[in-house]
């Protein structure tokens, strides 16, 4: 369809990236990519290093209103996380990609309407998620790249509102 318009979207492309999609997709005017930068002055980026990482998390959801994610490595962590907030007083809830179809919808559903709090995911959670009333991302573990911190990071404080991005390790 030449003379349709075409745009592509994503949040945290590296120029290589960019550069291969514009190629992928056949733009006829490379030239036009419009990209603001991760960092955002309502955003803090908060690194810590902590025996007990859990208890920790617990202190921090406590301290910070609003819905949270919190990230971990695998799938059997995000069941045992959840369950371990809901111990604690904390409405959470967990997703990751083995779970069916129809109950990630429900649960995720149910975070965007804030029917739960804090959802704990890997990071099969997040793509085309656009809530903008996360207040805290929570990493207990480290992410796979730079790029995948920033973007899931990058979940929080979207309406421009004072949000935290928490490391512990």
């Amino acid at each position: 369809l030449p003379d349709i318009p075409i745009i592509a979207l994503t949040a945290t492309a590296t120029a290589p990236v960019v550069k291969d999609m514009q190629e992928k997709l056949s733009f006829r005017k490379q030239s036009k990519v419009f990209q603001k930068s991760f960092a955002r002055d309502n955003l803090s980026y908060v690194v810590l290093y902590e025996e007990n990482k859990r208890a920790k998390m617990v202190e921090i959801l406590k301290n910070v209103g609003g819905s949270g994610v919190v990230y971990v490595q695998n799938r059997r962590e995000t069941k045992d996380v959840a369950y371990y907030l809901y111990q604690n007083g904390i409405s959470a809830d967990y997703y990751h990609a083995g779970r069916s179809g129809d109950i990630r919808n429900k649960v995720q559903e149910s975070w965007i309407k804030n029917k739960v709090r804090i959802i704990v995911a890997t990071n099969a959670f997040g793509m085309g998620i656009d809530k903008p009333d996360v207040r805290v991302v929570v990493h207990l573990t480290l992410p796979d790249s730079l790029e995948a911190y920033f973007q899931e990071a990058g979940r929080a404080g979207r309406d421009g509102i004072k949000s935290w991005a928490i490391l512990l390790f």
